[in-house]
């Protein structure tokens, strides 16, 4: 029934959202990328961007620069004045505007597995302004993006040639790229691979901007026959001299770090379960006699081990919503992996992102009020609220920052009024209301008992403060921190490429293994610091487990200034509110969720510890 009467106002969202991102004139169709072609069909070739090649998130228009808008009609070729015209927007789906993508057609005549030796796309005499765009937009080493399908095709827009160290000298030349080779390769009858390379002989000096100067914008295309399956078409990114090719040590290191880390975790957690027996052993065999002496260890604070944490409210929307972001990352990194969601096309991933974690937003809200009623606390909408707003409100701060700079820069990057209010209802209509329903779930049918194994006193015990320093609260956070970052330091070299780079991520099947393991990680460190905290008799345990499985997030965060600064080019304050600002919602996010991960095995730990020991 919900479901029945919620269907029309998604419809009626998604036609509004659909009319919101439609701008003045005709917009072009998608084309399949299973389409099939007969000899001669045309193939449609799209163009993407442009923008420098260090700052990939910083793009404009293809058309920013004076390329060719129409094709000429030249060499006894009449081109189609609807079809080979430049220019004209496509139609996007919400990912590939979140990604940043601006396509639109290209004047270019392909047909299918028809071979063109030269031909002249357009001659157009530069003014003074356009040979300036161009050699400034060489200057900073723009490239540009075009696509077959879902192929994306890369090349330069010009080259420097004699440039020294500290930039262009008096004797450097500029020059530009005015032919385009396109080469296809096919399988039968459908395009599986695409590349398009320029042809250098055929530059173009543009270092003079002061006088006008013609120039001849031509093309080539070639078909060959591809043994590549469809399916298979897009491992062709990984051999691309466009992208780093270091594919090759990639298996090896990251088995490397995971057998590493499984011998780690299983040596902590045989000395833990070692000491534990012992603790066990030595409180079972005490007598009546001996039960007067004074208690020491994790024993001796029973009565204090479940006495809530300050700020219970907070704490919980914590929890819930990290349990929320781990569930719906979870799901995200299994359909990448089944093929449900593209795995090259970073706007499905996107888009899938925002709509998994939308509707696994009842997860968030049961979770927190649930946790919250086991605490004796009676703000439970209060705690919903909090529970829905903790990680949108800082994702809508940075945004709110980073689109106002790609605004003032033209860039592509800045969304669209229609996709800003598509996310705003998706929040509205669907996000907000189940976090709503999973607390009233979690009021109504969840269990409002914590379950404790022992009584919690009135009266707080007094925590020890005399501890050696490798014992402190620091120290622990950061081998906390530092042991399971060491388990996905290779792999997330690999992730940074992708995510702020040229290059196109597969291995999902390992991204998968390498979740799992840094979740079942960073449980067991953080389980194992909190029996060391246990056994010096500190009782106030909830949030720093919380904390100690987080820690993560930090490291992240702090391993994006090392990837920023020594691993890549990017520059610019486009590039980096982008980078810096998302990189720390990401960082956030990781934090709340191996937290909540990391606190959920601790409550576990805890209760099975004093439930298993006879307390007075």
């Amino acid at each position: 029934m919900i479901l029945s009467r919620a269907t029309p106002l998604l419809i009626s969202i998604a036609l509004l959202a659909n009319l919101c991102t439609t701008v003045a004139g005709k917009k072009l169709t998608r084309v399949k990328p299973v389409q099939t072609y007969k000899n001669k069909d045309d193939l449609n070739i799209i163009v993407n961007s442009v923008g420098p090649f260090n700052n990939p998130v910083e793009k404009y228009r293809f058309y920013s620069l004076p390329f060719c808008h129409v094709h000429d009609d030249t060499d006894g070729f009449k081109p189609d004045d609807k079809r080979n015209k430049g220019a004209i927007p496509h139609k996007q789906r919400l990912g590939e505007h979140l990604a940043g993508d601006h396509r639109e057609s290209s004047p270019y005549a392909v047909q299918f597995k028809e071979n063109i030796e030269n031909r002249v796309l357009c001659k157009v005499k530069l003014n003074q302004g356009q040979l300036k765009q161009f050699k400034d937009s060489i200057m900073n080493s723009y490239y540009f993006e075009m696509y077959v399908h879902d192929l994306a095709m890369w090349g330069y827009v010009g080259d420097i040639v004699d440039e020294d160290l500290m930039g262009e000298t008096g004797a450097a030349k500029t020059y530009l790229f005015p032919h385009h080779h396109f080469k296809f390769g096919v399988n039968k009858d459908k395009v599986v691979t695409a590349t398009i390379s320029t042809d250098v002989s055929k530059k173009v000096d543009i270092t003079n901007v002061n006088e006008p100067k013609e120039v001849e914008f031509t093309y080539s295309v070639e078909f060959h026959e591809e043994k590549l399956e469809w399916k298979d078409r897009l491992t062709q990114y990984n051999e691309s001299r466009f992208v780093p090719s270091t594919f090759e040590i990639h298996w090896l290191s990251i088995i490397n770090s995971f057998v590493l880390v499984l011998l780690l975790t299983a040596f902590l957690a045989v000395i833990l379960m070692r000491v534990l027996k012992n603790d066990f052993s030595k409180y079972m065999e005490l007598d009546e006699e001996s039960m007067e002496e004074e208690e020491s260890g994790w024993k001796l604070i029973h009565g204090d081990v479940f006495r809530f944490p300050a700020k219970s409210c907070l704490f919980c929307a914590s929890v819930g919503t990290g349990t929320q972001l781990l569930v719906a990352n979870f799901f995200i990194l299994l359909l990448a992996l089944t093929g449900m969601i593209s795995m090259t096309r970073r706007g499905s991933i996107l888009a899938s992102t925002v709509v998994i974690y939308c509707l696994t937003s009842v997860i968030g809200g049961y979770v927190s009020t649930n946790l919250y009623l086991q605490m004796n606390g009676k703000a439970w909408a209060r705690c919903v609220l909090l529970t829905g707003v903790l990680f949108p409100l800082p994702v809508v701060t940075v945004f709110s920052w980073a689109n106002s700079i790609a605004i003032l820069h033209g860039s592509t990057s800045a969304l669209p009024f229609g996709v800003i209010f598509t996310m705003a209802a998706l929040y509205i209509f669907i996000c907000a209301p189940l976090t709503l329903v999973g607390g009233v779930l979690a009021k109504n049918f969840g269990s409002k008992d914590m379950k404790a194994p022992t009584r919690t006193t009135r009266v707080a015990r007094e925590i020890p403060t005399e501890v050696p320093w490798y014992k402190g609260r620091v120290p622990q956070m950061f081998i906390a921190g530092f042991l399971p970052f060491s388990a996905i330091y290779i792999e997330l070299h690999y992730i940074f490429a992708s995510m702020w780079g040229h290059q196109v991520y597969t291995l999902f099947g390992i991204l998968f293994f390498a979740f799992i393991l840094l979740v079942i990680v960073t449980s067991s460190i953080t389980v194992s610091l909190l029996y060391f905290q246990l056994s010096r008799e500190d009782h106030r345990w909830w949030w720093i487990s919380f904390a100690n499985g987080g820690m993560i997030g930090f490291f992240i965060y702090a391993y994006s200034f090392y990837f920023y600064f020594h691993r890549s080019g990017m520059n610019g304050l486009l590039q980096t509110s982008f980078y810096f600002g998302y990189m720390g919602i990401i960082s956030f996010a990781t934090f709340l969720m191996l937290g909540s991960a990391g606190f959920r095995l601790s409550l576990v730990f805890v209760k099975y510890i004093y439930g298993s020991i006879k307390c007075e």
